[in-house]
């Protein structure tokens, strides 16, 4: 781990009957969290970009495997809001009343199922590539390979037999040189995972693909989406959704990237969150 990367600490929980395995980046205790919501395939493990950028600005981050990740246990038939129990339970084992949620493709929407379904606790939310609700709007249209999120809309035994997708559809080459680069722990993650753990890539898509559990009307805090022009997984058409459904949502369009290549951007998000904290910006004020 690089030297400016400072120690991560995790736990396992008991949650009714079910293990999660959730991890917290050294900070002072009174140094304000942002909750990871990590992508499909993903362990949950903090990733040192994440933590390096967060603790450049004194923020502590908290993330956690989703059920059938990382050492947590399966829960079939989970929503896309169940994410809000767990990460209650998550906050309350690190000690954090408050936190903003941030999520990146698949972890996305988990983000905003905390915002909206936490709201005592939430002060705002990012999400980076991530996907709108399946209805209301073409949602595939723009993706490069969608036959598996398209299995899932039959349920979960449809879409564990569909077994041919490689995830990796629609890169471009700044997301490869994002990964060969910057971002290279996110690859070295997300492939053993997506091999060790195959459930948990089935149980997102099935999540991604169904009804939530929420609405992002039901989001309340300010929310920043940042998306890649380039993108051909989740197409950017899944952020200007959200931002017609957010109540107080702002978009960052990046022209240049990929689905990868965005999370580029995650420092300035994370500014964003500290000059938001501090009453610096308005949530309405445009990014350049």
């Amino acid at each position: 781990m690089d030297a400016d990367v400072p120690a991560t600490t995790s736990v396992t929980l008991d949650v009714a009957g079910r293990t999660l395995r959730a991890h917290a980046s050294a900070a002072p205790p009174d140094a304000p969290t942002v909750v990871w919501h990590h992508g499909t395939p993903q362990s949950g493990a903090l990733l040192a970009p994440v933590v390096a950028a967060a603790a450049r600005r004194g923020l502590r981050v908290v993330s956690y495997g989703r059920p059938s990740y990382g050492g947590s246990t399966p829960a079939p038939g989970r929503t896309v809001a169940s994410a809000a129990d767990d990460v209650a339970h998550v906050l309350d084992a690190f000690g954090v009343e408050r936190a903003a949620f941030v999520g990146a493709s698949g972890g996305g929407p988990h983000a905003l199922a905390c915002a909206a379904l936490l709201p005592e606790r939430a002060t705002a939310a990012v999400s980076i590539a991530g996907l709108a609700p399946f209805e209301g709007f073409d949602w595939s249209a723009g993706m490069a390979s969608d036959a598996a999120l398209r299995s899932a809309t039959r349920g979960r035994e449809a879409r564990a037999a569909h077994t041919d997708d490689d995830g990796v559809a629609g890169f471009v080459e700044p997301d490869w040189a994002a990964l060969r680069g910057a971002w290279g722990a996110l690859g070295a993650d997300a492939g053993p995972a997506g091999e060790a753990w195959p459930d948990g890539v089935v149980d997102d898509d099935v999540a991604y693909a169904q009804a939530w559990g929420f609405t992002p009307q039901e989001v309340r805090v300010p929310v920043l989406l940042v998306h890649g022009g380039r993108d051909a997984v989740v197409p950017a058409s899944h952020s200007r959704r959200l931002l017609e459904l957010l109540p107080d949502a702002q978009l960052w369009l990046r022209p240049r990237d990929g689905h990868v290549s965005v999370l580029h951007a995650l420092p300035v998000a994370f500014d964003w969150l500290v000059d938001l904290a501090a009453g610096a910006v308005r949530s309405s004020t445009p990014l350049p």
